[in-house]
């Protein structure tokens, strides 16, 4: 396969869209656009960018990722997460490019007592929720070929994340309160970009693979020991005290957003279809934090 082919990556200042020129260096003519360039909530202006680059290969890592913002930003929000992947399917579409877009596990209401799969009926709980569904639902209906990667509690190195969060709030507090009822997979924007890398390269010889996949790393934790993870590997890099870790439910903790209850998604289309697992959770929190160290 040319080296030469254009792969347009939108969203290239947020955290997966950093890890993904990263992962995707050297597979091809990497540009990079962030909203300067790109600006998804104008979403006609992303016709001519497209246009004239010509992409082979579209990553969609730009959205409104503000959840609980998007409750008193629900126009702004579905026209970044729900009309602009509808202009980026469409614009694909006329070049036979491969679109990846980025969804979410907030696409579920959080009912299930087991891991949702990809064909579990969707019902989002939030604003945020429902606009990313809607974007799905963009891409389906336009068709093409196009990879839809519902990942969930994204954090890394770069960018504003629960990591990073709660590594300043260890340094500021002694005692936090983190909620302890909510279940789901972090994972995290390196991982994502990575699996990304793989996947692109095995479904450009696939059709029959173009579709919906979750994409999370192994296992399952709550929010409060997900932070506990974070401190204690924390005081083994750097020996700092860590605060204590109160847990609390989510009624203690009202946001203007409902969360689902459980969103730990099944990997196993993934796995099945491409070979390709994510690292669990632990092992890739640790990874992230090591690189983190060492910026």
């Amino acid at each position: 396969m040319s080296t030469q082919r254009v792969i347009l990556i939108l969203g290239a200042g947020g955290q997966v869209g950093t890890e993904l020129q990263r992962s995707l260096a050297g597979a091809g003519e990497v540009i990079a656009c962030d909203r300067a360039a790109a600006d998804l909530s104008r979403p006609e202006v992303l016709r001519p960018v497209i246009a004239q680059l010509r992409p082979a290969i579209i990553l969609n890592a730009a959205a409104y990722t503000a959840v609980d913002r998007a409750e008193s930003e629900s126009e702004l929000a579905m026209t970044i997460n729900g009309q602009a992947p509808r202009v980026l399917a469409e614009e694909a579409a006329k070049l036979n490019a491969l679109l990846v877009h980025f969804s979410t596990d907030y696409v579920f209401d959080g009912t299930k007592k087991s891991a949702w799969v990809e064909s579990d009926a969707t019902n989002p709980l939030n604003v945020y929720g429902r606009t990313k569904l809607a974007g799905e639902d963009a891409i389906r209906e336009v068709g093409g070929k196009y990879l839809i990667f519902r990942t969930s509690w994204i954090y890394g190195p770069h960018g504003h994340n629960f990591l990073r969060t709660m590594l300043r709030l260890g340094r500021e507090r002694d005692q936090l309160k983190i909620v302890d009822d909510q279940f789901g997979a972090p994972t995290s924007s390196t991982a994502i970009a990575d699996a990304t890398r793989a996947i692109v390269d095995k479904a450009a010889t696939t059709e029959s693979a173009f579709g919906v996949y979750h994409l999370t790393c192994g296992g399952e934790t709550t929010w409060r020991r997900f932070a506990q993870e974070i401190f204690s590997l924390h005081h083994q890099q750097s020996g700092e005290k860590v605060p204590q870790v109160i847990p609390i439910s989510s009624s203690e903790y009202p946001t203007p957003a409902a969360r689902p209850a459980n969103s730990v998604l099944s990997n196993e289309k993934l796995r099945s279809t491409f070979g390709i697992s994510l690292p669990d959770w632990q092992s890739a929190l640790t990874a992230a934090m090591t690189a983190l160290a060492s910026h």
